[in-house]
């Protein structure tokens, strides 16, 4: 767990109210929940299938988030569609590779409940109509079967695009340009709603029976990612603006607990400078990093994250992902790399001298370099490789990024937000980027797929635990 910070509440205009009720006259509903992104879609799917109303409050024009910058990919064992497909998994095996891959730092009672409640999540989003498909080809690093849920567009914009109009069909309502600034509460911590502010200044005020905070984490806030990632401080941040910190300095505010805020999901192949993610599966399936000194640096199948900060490491904080024809054909099927190669990112090296003249380093390095990936060997690195790269040769250069971050507001297994002294508040829920997720407390703890497991697992969770609480009151 980490210790407290002030710089979130420095940082974001927030405001607690303690009040005994809000006014007579404010318009109620049962949940009111901040942020339309991938986590408060998902629960408000369940609140409205449960006959729940609700209403979302989403600080943008439309509902993006963090998702939509994504490419999309939910990772998620023994949904109808996993089983459909004769995959062997389950959803203890996905546990453990979660907590492999965060060397066993991961929330434990998080891990259970998001692997359990992101399978449950899929099945009722596909019953709704979105057509997911498991991606095939490739496993990405730390699993160890093909679990990745995506749509066949590969893109978070058009998941985010079918969640919300879900999320219509079945009666939820989206609020649009609704930035949260106020949350009311009592002396005994029962919220009691909040307030809003309108595109033209003025406050809105919702009185609620269940709040749950699924909106941010802090990966936009420079002085918070300085102060709490300090190897991101001078990073590209490719996330959403919203990242700004502010469900943390609400919970400081409130006495809530904070955890794990060393832990966010970092990309070691940000195309620079035009600015695109290109996929790690060419990684996975063979290319490499290369740095200006045409050197590789690292063992890049350990995954992307980590890669962030090995790149930023690099003479330039930059590398050159170097590959091959037959990973030129499956990179062309991920859309935000066509996009890249359309802007020209990506360079052609018809041998290993054009190569290193288009990195700009030594001829014999780089041929030395390039002659240790070897199949069936394991390398200094300790990376072992299936097959040898071969020339013409392919070239993007890239930098390291900072995308979401991990840590937030400690919660319980049901989402509940805790006090410092560990207890719930009483009608306080918090997951996605509000709150702590299942990626431990470094940047090497993020399993691909992470951010997503957090967002709709979460989601569904803590939707789950506000109906309970609204049946039993």
């Amino acid at each position: 767990m980490s210790t407290p910070h002030n710089t979130a509440a420095a940082s974001v205009a927030t405001r607690i109210v303690r009040a005994v009720n809000m006014p007579s006259d404010t318009p109620h509903v049962p949940v009111v929940i901040v942020g339309a992104g991938a986590c408060g879609l998902t629960a408000s799917v369940r609140l409205r299938d449960a006959g729940i109303d609700c209403v979302l409050l989403e600080r943008d024009s439309m509902s993006r988030g963090s998702t939509a910058l994504s490419s999309g990919f939910i990772p998620a064992a023994s949904t109808r569609l996993q089983k459909s497909l004769g995959i062997d998994d389950s959803i203890e095996r996905f546990a453990e590779d979660i907590q492999a891959k965060a060397h066993g730092d991961a929330a434990p009672h998080l891990v259970a409940a998001y692997s359990t409640g992101v399978a449950q999540a899929i099945d009722s989003l596909e019953a709704h109509g979105i057509g997911f498909e498991v991606l095939d080809g490739f496993l990405y690093p730390g699993h160890r079967a093909r679990r990745m849920h995506a749509l066949p567009e590969r893109t978070g914009a058009s998941l985010m695009a079918q969640l919300e109009r879900t999320a219509n069909a079945v009666g939820a309502d989206v609020l649009n340009e609704a930035l949260v600034r106020e949350l009311w509460m009592n002396d005994d911590d029962i919220v009691q709603g909040v307030g809003y502010q309108r595109p033209d200044g003025a406050m809105e005020y919702l009185a609620c029976d269940v709040l749950l905070l699924a909106c941010n984490g802090f990966g936009g806030n420079p002085d918070m990612v300085s102060d709490l990632l300090p190897a991101m401080g001078q990073a590209l941040f490719a996330g959403h603006v919203g990242n700004d910190g502010s469900a943390i300095a609400w919970g400081q505010a409130m006495g809530a607990r904070l955890a794990d805020l060393g832990g966010y999901q970092g990309h070691g192949s940000w195309v620079t400078p035009q600015g695109a993610l290109m996929s790690w599966a060419v990684m996975m399936e063979g290319g490499v990093q290369i740095n200006a000194r045409g050197q590789r640096f690292h063992d890049e199948s350990q995954g992307y994250s980590e890669a962030a900060v090995h790149v930023l490491d690099q003479p330039g904080g930059v590398a050159f992902n170097v590959f091959d024809a037959p990973l030129l054909e499956l990179v062309r099927t991920f859309p935000d790399f066509v996009e890249a190669e359309g802007a020209g990112a990506v360079k052609e090296a018809a041998d290993v001298q054009a190569l290193a003249h288009l990195i700009g380093c030594d001829v014999e390095t780089l041929a030395q370099t390039l002659s240790a990936v070897v199949p069936g060997s394991t390398d200094a690195f300790g990376r072992s490789f299936k097959r040898a790269l071969k020339g013409p040769f392919y070239a993007v250069k890239v930098t390291g990024a900072l995308f979401h971050t991990q840590g937030g507001l400690d919660i319980d297994a049901d989402c509940r937000v805790l006090r410092t002294d560990g207890t719930p508040m009483p009608n306080l829920l918090a997951a996605g980027g509000a709150a702590r997720g299942v990626s431990g407390n470094a940047v090497w703890g993020y399993l691909s797929g992470n951010g997503l497991l957090s967002a709709v697992g979460g989601g569904w969770v803590a939707a789950g635990t506000a109906a309970a609480q609204l049946a039993s009151a």
